[in-house]
């Protein structure tokens, strides 16, 4: 792949809009072109600056009636008499477009992200980990060190355990982005092997996800428990894996109660 056409395609795999096997060759990519990759970083960072804080502002609750009501009073003020009709073409065509393509868009920013979809974006996320620096933004084996430096990055407070008596040590934390929000990404590592764990507030208390499901090389586990949404993604065996996620899941219900 030239490198004059990845460039092109830096702000569509910024915005999801890329497949799986297209994102891969992209993330392939960034590893052996600086300019590329700084591209990328860049729009990460714009990314993540314009969706948390006070930039980012959330539609209101009733807006989806206030339109439907002007819709409404688009039609009632139709129904007068002929004489007033071009008014209607003049005024009242552009608005009542403009409230149909806002309910057509609206919803758009509603639809939940398909389970499908999110699987990509975490193997996309993890894969993006294993590029150089890109593994985790505090590195460090204390939990002490990992759990307090999502202070003020996410809306939540993770959990922070270390698995290294068990053969899985803490290797550190990352911000991520996944299925639409800002999520907390713990490493840790198996041998040569990094696993990440992701996690971010559910709204279901305890869900069992599938135990096993793999993407493209990779093996993912999820599961919720005590509101809160758990993916691990590596390339670690289904067999070892299930035992760190078996692990993560007693050390979290014990930190629980």
């Amino acid at each position: 792949m030239r490198c004059t056409e990845p460039r092109e395609l830096v702000q569509a795999y910024l915005d999801r809009e890329l497949d799986l096997a297209r994102s891969l060759e992209m993330e392939q990519h960034f590893r052996g072109c600086a300019t590329c990759s700084e591209a990328y970083e860049e729009g990460r960072r714009l990314r993540t600056a314009l969706n948390e804080g006070e930039l980012y502002f959330s539609a209101p609750a009733d807006l989806h009636k206030r339109i439907r009501a002007g819709v409404r009073d688009e039609a009632r003020r139709g129904a007068r008499p002929r004489f007033s009709s071009w008014r209607a073409t003049a005024f009242g065509l552009p608005a009542a477009l403009a409230a149909v393509i806002a309910l057509s868009i609206v919803p758009l920013f509603r639809r939940p992200m398909t389970p499908d979809l999110l699987v990509d974006e975490i193997v996309s996320g993890h894969v993006r980990s294993l590029m150089a620096e890109h593994l985790t933004d505090v590195a460090s084996s204390d939990k002490h060190t990992v759990k307090p430096w999502f202070d003020g990055k996410v809306d939540f407070s993770p959990a922070v355990v270390d698995l290294a008596d068990h053969g899985f040590p803490l290797v550190g934390g990352r911000l991520d982005y996944l299925g639409n929000r800002s999520v907390a990404a713990l490493i840790y590592a198996r041998q040569k092997h990094f696993i990440n764990l992701c996690v971010w507030p559910s709204s279901h208390e305890e869900t069992r996800g599938a135990p096993e499901v793999s993407r493209h090389g990779f093996n993912l586990i999820h599961w919720d428990s005590s509101g809160m949404t758990y993916w691990v993604v590596s390339d670690l065996n289904p067999a070892e894996l299930e035992e760190f996620a078996g692990l993560i899941r007693d050390r979290m219900a014990s930190a629980a109660r």
